[in-house]
C-alpha cells in the first residue's frame, strides 16, 4: 500500500522524523518497501500570476508575460507554454532558482529579456506532464513558496503488508497502529451528520446473506457530476497511486484509502426497483467498468436490481449502471462482504481491483455506516445535492463474531523470553483497541471488529511483542544443558555414510525432489506419482519416488560436458504412492541412498588395464557398504536390464536393488554405455554389525577346494547358504572363487568352485576330521540342491 506521509501525519503525528517513522513501522510488521519524495529538491519557485501577456515580436510560439510574484513590480518573463491565460496562476522560478538539472539566470530569448521561468509539472520533477504550465487554483497566494503551497516536501511511503493485516490497508488503520506504537493520539474524527433532505430511497434485499450479511444504500439527488475534484484530494489520491477520474469516483476512492471501506456509486436513474445481493442466474452476463464482458460463475456474488445484474460484488461495478457526467442522482453503496465470497473471484477473471484486494482479506464489518456518512459528506461538499435516508439491511447472525481470547500473561512471558509486567501487557492490548477483562490470573481479550487475524492466544502474544518493540528486546545467550548423547555402535551417522561413499570415489549430488512425470514412469514404473498442484516448471510436476532419475539426469549433464568417467551418489527423501491415500503415513516418504557408476572402472593409468565398470564392481561397493549381511538375488526392475539386475536383501528383507540401466533407457537418454546403479533404504545402509571378539588361532589352517556341479537356475548364494548351514565347527569359511560352464559340464549345468578354510582352536587337524567335514559339505549340496562333486 502506498500513501502520503503528510496525510498520515494529519491523522497521527508522533515526534519522529521520516526515517525513524519508517523504521518503527517496519519493526512493527508493516514493512516499508520504498520511500519516495513527491518532488525532487529545488529552490526559488513561488506562486506567480500572469498579469498580462503579448505576442513575442520575433517568435510565433513565444509570449512576453508580465508576472506578479508578490515583490511589487511584475517580472518580464518570456514563455512558450500553449496554455498561458491572463490572470492564471502558475509556478514561477525566479532568477537564482535551482531546478532539477539547471539554474535560472537572466536571459534574452529572440531579443527579449526574461527574468525567470514559468514552470510545468515536468520541469519541477513532479510528473511527466509537459504540455503546459502547471495551473494553480485561483486562491493560491501570490509569492508563496511553491514547495510549501503544494506540500512538495511530502514523501510517498510504500508498505508491504502480510495478508492478515488488512486493517492497515487504509490511512486510518496505519494511524491507529502508529498511535498504539508511540502513544500519540490518533485524530480520526467521525464524519459530521448530514441532514436528510428528502424521502427518496431504494429497498435492499439480501438474497445471499452468507456472502453479504450487511448492505447500506442511500440516494443522493441534485448531484453535479461535472464538478471538479478539489486539488487537495487529487494530490492525496495521486500520492497513494490512484488516478483521478471524476468527483464521484474520486470520493469513493478517497474514503476507501482513508477508512479502508470500498464504496460504489450507481447512477440511480438507471436502476429499476429494489437492490438485490444474490448469486448469478444461469447464462447471465455482465459488462464491467473495465469493458470486460463476463458470464459470472455460480460462486460470484452479484449486485442487481429487479431487471439485471449491476456489479460484481466486492470486485468491480458494471458499465451500464456507472456514474457519468450526465448523472444527477447517485445511489451510494456501502456493504460488508464475507472474505470467502470474494477471494479469488477477480483472479479467476484475470484482473485485480482495490476493492477485491481489501474484501478478500477482510474489511471491518462495523465500518460501513461510518464510510457511508463520510462519503455523503464529501459528495454534498464537492458535488452538491441533497441526501435521502440510509437504508440498511443486515442479517446479524451471518456477521463475524468477535469472541474473547483467553490470554495468560505468564505464558506470554515464557514464550517471549523476557520479563514484561501484567500492567504493560494490558496497556499494550488496550492501545491496540482491544477490550480486556480480568479472568482470574488470565485475561479475556476481545479483538476489535477490524482485527480479523486475532483468533488464538499466540496472536495476542505477537501483538504484545510488536507494541513492546522488537528493538527493545535485549539479546540473551541461550541457556540449556549440553549433554553428550550416547551413540549406539549398531547405527552409523549419515555423514559418516557420505564420507565412506566419497572415499570410494563417488561424488555427492543433490537434486530436486520435484521431477518430470516421465522420470517416474521410466525409472520407478510409477504411473500414479504424487502430483504438485502448482509446479514451478512443467518438467517438475510430480514428487520423486526414486533417486535414479536425478542421478541419470546428472550423468547426462556431465556427458554433455565430455566427462569420460562419472561416479555419483545421493542421499535424499522419496515420496512413494499417492499423497491423498496415505497423507500421514511416514513410510510414504522414505529416506534412501542411491549410487551410479559409468565409464572406466578407474582413471586411465599405467598400472591397470582400462576397462568399463561392470555389475560386479558396484556389487562389491554395495557389499562393503552393507557388510556380510547383504544377499543378492536375481530380480526384475522396470529401469534395469532384465538379465543384469538383482534385489538386495538384509536379514531376509528386501531393502533395495542394483543393476545395469535398461538398454531402452540408455538409448532414450543417449547415454552411450549403460551405467550401473543401486538404490537402498537409508536405514539399512546406516545399520552396522557390532564387532565380535575372537581369540587368535595359533594352529595352522587347512585349505581345501571343492567344485560342485549344479543346474543353471541354482544360484551361488543358495549353494553358500546350504554349505554354511551344514558346516561343522572346524569349517571357518566357505567362499566361491570360480564359476565354469562349458566342455565337461552338461549344457544346462554349471560348476561352482569353492575354497574351504578349516581350522581348530586348540590343536592341529587330522586328515580324518578334514575328510568328514568335506563329505558333510558335499552331502548337503547333493541332498538339498541336487549337486554333484565334479570329478
Amino acid at each position: 500500500m502506498q500513501f502520503s506521509e503528510q496525510w498520515l501525519r494529519s491523522l497521527c503525528n508522533p515526534a519522529l522524523d521520516s526515517e525513524a517513522l519508517c523504521h518503527l513501522l517496519t519493526m512493527a510488521g508493516l514493512e516499508v518497501e520504498e520511500v519516495e519524495a513527491v518532488a525532487p529538491p529545488f529552490t526559488g519557485v513561488v506562486v506567480g500570476q500572469i498579469v498580462s501577456f503579448e505576442k513575442h515580436p520575433n517568435a510565433d510560439k513565444l509570449r512576453v508575460c508580465r508576472v506578479d510574484v508578490g515583490q511589487g513590480e511584475p517580472l518580464q518573463i518570456v514563455c512558450g507554454a500553449p496554455n498561458v491565460v491572463e490572470g492564471m496562476k502558475a509556478p514561477c522560478a525566479m532568477v537564482g532558482a535551482k531546478l532539477p538539472g539547471f539554474e535560472i539566470k537572466p536571459a534574452k530569448l529572440r531579443g527579449m529579456e526574461s527574468f525567470g521561468m514559468m514552470c510545468s509539472a515536468d520541469e519541477l520533477g513532479m510528473s511527466q506532464d509537459h504540455d503546459g504550465l502547471l495551473v494553480l487554483p485561483d486562491d493560491a497566494p501570490v509569492g508563496t513558496n511553491i514547495r510549501e503551497y503544494l506540500a512538495l516536501d511530502d514523501k510517498k511511503i510504500t508498505i508491504k503488508l502480510t495478508p492478515n493485516r488488512a486493517d492497515c490497508l487504509s490511512l486510518a488503520g496505519v494511524a491507529r497502529e502508529l498511535s498504539a506504537l508511540t502513544g500519540t493520539p490518533a485524530q480520526i474524527t467521525a464524519p459530521r451528520s448530514v441532514e436528510v433532505a428528502h424521502a427518496q430511497q431504494r429497498a435492499v434485499v439480501l438474497d445471499a446473506p452468507e456472502g453479504c450479511p450487511r448492505y447500506l444504500g442511500r440516494v443522493i439527488t441534485g448531484v453535479n457530476a461535472k464538478a471538479a475534484t478539489p486539488d487537495w484530494m487529487k494530490a492525496r489520491l495521486a500520492r497513494c497511486g490512484v488516478r483521478s477520474i471524476s468527483a464521484a469516483v474520486d470520493i469513493t476512492n478517497y474514503v476507501m484509502l482513508e477508512l479502508g471501506q470500498p464504496l460504489h456509486a450507481f447512477d440511480n436513474a438507471r436502476l429499476q426497483g429494489a437492490i438485490h445481493v444474490r448469486w448469478p442466474n444461469a447464462g447471465e452476463k455482465l459488462t464491467l467498468l473495465n469493458g470486460q464482458e463476463i458470464e459470472p460463475a455460480a460462486n460470484m456474488l452479484l449486485i442487481a436490481d429487479e431487471a439485471r445484474a449491476l456489479a460484481l460484488a466486492g470486485v468491480m461495478g458494471g458499465e451500464d449502471s456507472g456514474v457519468s457526467d450526465e448523472t444527477t442522482e447517485i445511489f451510494l453503496e456501502s456493504a460488508f462482504f464475507q472474505p470467502d465470497a470474494i477471494v479469488g473471484r477477480a483472479r479467476a477473471l484475470n484482473f485485480s481491483s482495490d476493492a477485491s484486494h481489501r474484501f478478500e482479506r477482510g474489511v471491518d464489518f462495523e465500518l460501513a455506516p461510518q464510510a457511508m456518512a463520510r462519503a455523503t459528506q464529501l459528495i454534498l461538499d464537492i458535488c452538491g445535492g441533497s441526501a435521502g435516508p440510509v437504508i440498511e439491511t443486515v442479517v446479524a447472525d451471518k456477521l463475524p463474531q468477535r469472541l474473547p481470547v483467553i490470554f495468560r500473561p505468564a505464558r506470554a512471558r515464557k514464550v517471549l523470553g523476557f520479563d514484561i509486567s501484567d500492567e504493560q501487557i494490558e496497556a499494550s492490548l488496550r492501545l491496540l483497541g482491544m477490550q480486556v477483562e480480568q479472568k482470574g490470573e488470565a485475561l479475556a481479550v476481545t479483538p476489535p471488529s477490524y482485527r480479523f487475524d486475532i483468533a488464538i492466544e499466540e496472536d495476542l502474544i505477537e501483538e504484545v511483542a510488536r507494541v513492546y518493540g522488537y528493538d527493545n528486546i535485549q539479546p540473551l545467550p541461550p541457556k540449556g544443558p549440553a549433554n553428550m548423547l550416547a551413540s549406539t555402535e549398531t547405527l552409523r551417522p549419515v555423514h559418516r555414510l557420505r564420507r565412506w561413499l566419497a572415499a570410494q570415489d563417488y561424488q555427492e549430488v543433490i537434486s530436486y525432489a520435484f521431477v518430470d512425470a516421465a522420470w517416474e514412469k521410466d525409472f520407478a514404473g510409477n504411473t500414479n506419482p504424487v502430483k504438485l498442484a502448482n509446479p514451478i516448471a512443467s518438467q517438475m510436476s510430480v514428487m520423486r519416488s526414486s533417486l535414479l532419475g536425478g542421478l541419470v539426469g546428472a550423468l547426462s549433464a556431465n556427458q554433455r560436458r565430455r566427462a569420460s568417467r562419472v561416479r555419483l551418489f545421493e542421499v535424499g527423501r522419496c515420496f512413494a504412492g499417492n499423497a491423498a491415500e496415505t497423507p500421514l503415513d511416514p513410510a510414504a516418504q522414505p529416506l534412501r541412498v542411491a549410487g551410479l557408476a559409468w565409464g572406466a572402472v578407474a582413471p586411465e593409468q599405467w598400472g591397470q588395464a582400462a576397462r568399463k565398470v561392470d555389475f560386479f564392481d558396484v556389487k562389491r561397493d554395495v557389499e562393503r557398504l552393507l557388510g556380510e549381511q547383504a544377499e543378492f538375488a536375481a530380480a526384475k526392475h522396470p529401469a534395469l536390464h532384465p538379465g543384469r539386475s538383482a534385489e538386495i536383501k538384509v536379514n531376509g528383507t528386501v531393502t533395495g536393488f542394483m543393476g545395469e540401466l535398461h538398454p531402452a533407457l540408455v538409448q532414450s537418454y543417449e547415454l552411450g554405455n549403460a551405467p550401473v546403479v543401486f538404490e537402498l533404504d537409508l536405514a539399512a545402509a546406516l545399520a552396522v554389525g557390532v564387532p565380535a571378539h575372537a581369540d587368535l588361532l595359533r594352529h595352522p589352517a587347512v585349505l581345501r577346494d571343492l567344485a560342485i556341479v549344479l543346474k543353471q537356475e541354482v544360484s551361488a548364494a543358495d549353494l553358500l547358504r546350504v554349505l554354511r548351514a551344514a558346516a561343522i565347527e572346524i569349517v571357518r569359511t566357505v567362499d566361491v572363487f570360480d564359476v565354469y560352464a562349458g566342455k565337461g559340464v552338461a549344457a544346462d549345468h554349471k560348476s561352482i568352485a569353492l575354497r574351504v578354510v578349516l581350522q581348530h582352536t586348540e590343536r592341529t587337524l587330522e586328515e580324518t576330521e578334514i575328510d568328514n567335514a568335506m563329505r558333510a559339505l558335499v552331502s548337503a549340496a547333493e541332498r538339498e540342491l541336487g549337486g554333484q562333486l565334479r570329478a
